[in-house]
């Protein structure tokens, strides 16, 4: 095959219309924000395709972990003997990973959320996530900006886009409900781009 052929194949496949994409819009809540020592509390992800959220086909995990963070406690509402019904680190990630496939992941402050999962995986002996991923904070700036070369320094909190898409909050600390309002979040956010294909979401 030509080098051309290549390009090409690549540019068409970027060039998906996006509701022929699947997203997966995930959080993960956690003992604290230290990749090396922290860990992975409970992990909750919802699908959507062709502009809906998919709420019959959502996951949510507690994972069993010796760690506790009391001072974490208050936010998330985990604690170590929490009566929910708890996977090992391992078969989680497993089943995490069957659930995404090879989906556009999504999340607010995502980076932060690859990067915790990427180190439960090293540890459990799996590789790192290959999925391509969107930021929901990212995007939310571009929509602040009349051209999209310009900048917005200001981070947003999910709470803050929210209230700024009149989304009502609820569930908020828990991975389940933040992945599911992240989800809302995302729809409106591409609605306001006006953006339609896979490629030009990933190049804003």
């Amino acid at each position: 095959m030509s080098l051309f052929n290549i390009f090409r194949r690549k540019s068409k496949k970027n060039e998906i219309p996006l509701e022929e994409v699947r997203f997966v819009v995930f959080d993960t809540e956690t003992t604290g924000f230290k990749f090396s020592t922290d860990r992975i509390l409970s992990i909750g992800a919802v699908s959507v395709l062709n502009g809906r959220i998919d709420l019959k086909n959502s996951i949510e995990f507690f994972l069993e972990q010796e760690k506790s963070n009391p001072e974490s406690i208050p936010i998330h509402g985990i604690i170590k003997n929490h009566k929910y019904s708890k996977l090992s680190e391992k078969e989680a990630l497993t089943q995490f990973l069957e659930y995404i496939k090879n989906a556009v992941l999504v999340g607010h402050h995502v980076g932060y959320d690859i990067k915790m999962i990427n180190a439960a995986l090293e540890r459990n002996e799996l590789s790192p996530l290959k999925n391509k991923y969107l930021d929901t904070n990212y995007l939310f700036k571009k929509t602040k900006v009349i051209n999209y070369l310009l900048k917005n320094d200001k981070n947003y909190s999910l709470d803050e886009i929210c209230q700024e898409l009149n989304i009502t909050t609820h569930d908020r600390h828990n991975a389940a409900g933040d992945a599911f309002l992240t989800a809302i979040a995302f729809l409106k956010i591409v609605n306001k781009l006006k953006i339609n294909t896979l490629g030009a979401l990933l190049k804003l």
